[in-house]
């Protein structure tokens, strides 16, 4: 099972995309609080159109809650102070993604705490970092392709077209 855990998210249409995201890809979503959004954020569930129903959605009032609640998962930390690149783990089937708010990422206590399984996404040095919703996708993509995308779509639909 693949987790994606948002620490303190802050913009309602990140969190939305990372709906989609999770619906489409059978990702369990954990958001822990406190969010700087209300979850019935207009904006919210525009980013999400439709895929709030076929999400599976969980609160938790601290991080540490949600990292008791699942002693076996592995726990991975997407930092740009991250020394591994996201595709050096080979990911397990009990994963948890965890990133943090949009303005500062996780907080270094934690980093700290967990920096063996820090991780980052390659970009130039420029680039302070990506969209919150795109590392999500890049991450949880990863792990997919490791396990083969094992139980997708892998048939594309084309459409045919007169000459």
């Amino acid at each position: 099972m693949i987790n994606i855990v948002l620490v303190e998210p802050e913009i309602p249409q990140n969190t939305g995309n990372i709906v989609r995201t999770s619906a489409a890809t059978g990702s369990v979503l954990h958001l822990v609080r406190p969010l700087g959004f209300d979850t019935s954020d207009k904006m919210l569930k525009r980013a999400g159109l439709d895929y709030w129903k076929d999400c599976d959605i969980r609160y938790w009032d601290s991080f540490s809650q949600l990292r008791q609640s699942a002693p076996d998962g592995e726990f991975y930390f997407f930092t740009t102070k991250g020394k591994r690149c996201y595709t050096q783990p080979e990911y397990g089937d009990n994963v948890f993604l965890v990133f943090g708010r949009e303005s500062r990422g996780l907080p270094e206590s934690l980093l700290h705490e967990n920096y063996a399984n820090a991780l980052r996404i390659p970009m130039l040095s420029d680039t302070r970092s990506l969209n919150l919703s795109n590392s999500v996708a890049i991450a949880v993509y990863e792990v997919l392709r490791q396990k083969n995308f094992d139980g997708m779509n892998r048939a594309g639909r084309l459409r045919e077209y007169d000459d």
